[in-house]
């Protein structure tokens, strides 16, 4: 695997995060108790997240030419994310979101994205993706997954794939060429249906996907593979201070553990732990662990029989 590095294709943004003690009955005004500006987007926390985890990545993003984007562009650098194809746009606003995080975890999103970003990826240097072991998408940009996972098909390397609401109604147009389908919760309710959950990871491996699987909070991850393995990996409980970007770090994670060639037990295991240990801090990425936190959490805690 000399050489080899993670490719994350998709989102990246810029949150601005406030803790408050409860979400307001009524409009009124509120004092936060903690605030931060931290970097955001799936595809750039999944990024950061295997960074933190030690693995060699980089992101294909697109940005705007303004404030928040060079923001964004210094908070990937210094968490150890490759910038190179992440490419700012002239007269086009960086994505944005305000956190809102009461003292359970719970939170409010409100976000925005410019809609004036250019669709077409004929600038992505997609031959790039032969020195890579793995390619993930967060379905953001259909066109610049279109191509990488292409690339990544044409030449044998795994695929991974965020499926999440806001992606969901283009995966009909990519999900042949994903390798492992990795579903939110809402998302999986809405874009696969008829019979039990396990019934629709079925289908989906019978369709030719190697490893689908649902993420459902407190309730885990329930996942099926063509080997013929499926189980569902319990969440780990700790004590939440923002659940935002969990999911990010999961599936960062989740491609780490494919590009290390883990089994898919494991892979489920390794991710649930480092999306628990993320929702310790406040931020997406104020939490996110290294590999030796990760062991250490998960040796204190036996495995589970499914």
């Amino acid at each position: 695997m000399a050489g080899k590095h993670i490719i994350a294709v998709g989102h990246a943004a810029l949150d601005y995060v406030y803790r408050i003690d409860a979400f307001p009955k009524t409009a009124t005004k509120l004092r936060a108790t903690d605030h931060v500006a931290s970097g955001g987007g799936m595809a750039a926390n999944a990024a950061a997240t295997i960074a933190r985890l030690g693995g060699e990545v980089s992101l294909w993003a697109r940005i705007g030419d303004d404030a928040a984007g060079g923001i964004i562009r210094h908070q990937l650098r210094t968490a150890g994310v490759g910038i190179s194809h992440v490419r700012a746009f002239e007269g086009v606003s960086s994505a944005t979101a305000a956190v809102i995080v009461d003292k359970r975890g719970e939170r409010l999103v409100i976000s925005e994205d410019d809609h004036e970003f250019p669709l077409a990826a004929d600038w992505l240097p997609v031959s790039h993706v032969e020195t890579a072991h793995v390619v993930l998408s967060d379905l953001t940009w259909l066109e610049g997954t279109l191509a990488l996972f292409q690339a990544a098909r044409d030449r044998g390397v795994p695929t991974v794939l965020d499926i999440d609401l806001n992606g969901g109604p283009l995966l009909d147009k990519v999900i042949g060429l994903a390798d492992y389908a990795i579903f939110s919760a809402p998302a999986f309710k809405q874009f696969t249906h008829g019979g039990s959950d396990e019934d629709r990871l079925a289908r989906l491996i019978r369709s030719g996907i190697r490893h689908a699987g649902v993420t459902s909070g407190e309730r885990g991850y329930l996942w099926a593979s063509q080997s013929g393995e499926h189980g569902r990996q319990p969440a780990y409980a700790v004590d939440v201070v923002d659940t935002t970007g969990a999911g990010d770090a999961f599936h960062g994670a989740f491609a780490w553990c494919v590009a290390r060639n883990e089994t898919d037990a494991d892979c489920a295991r390794i991710a649930s732990a480092v999306a628990a240990l993320s929702c310790t801090g406040l931020g997406a990425r104020a939490a996110l662990p290294t590999y030796d936190e990760v062991e250490s959490f998960l040796s204190q805690r036996p495995r589970q029989r499914n």
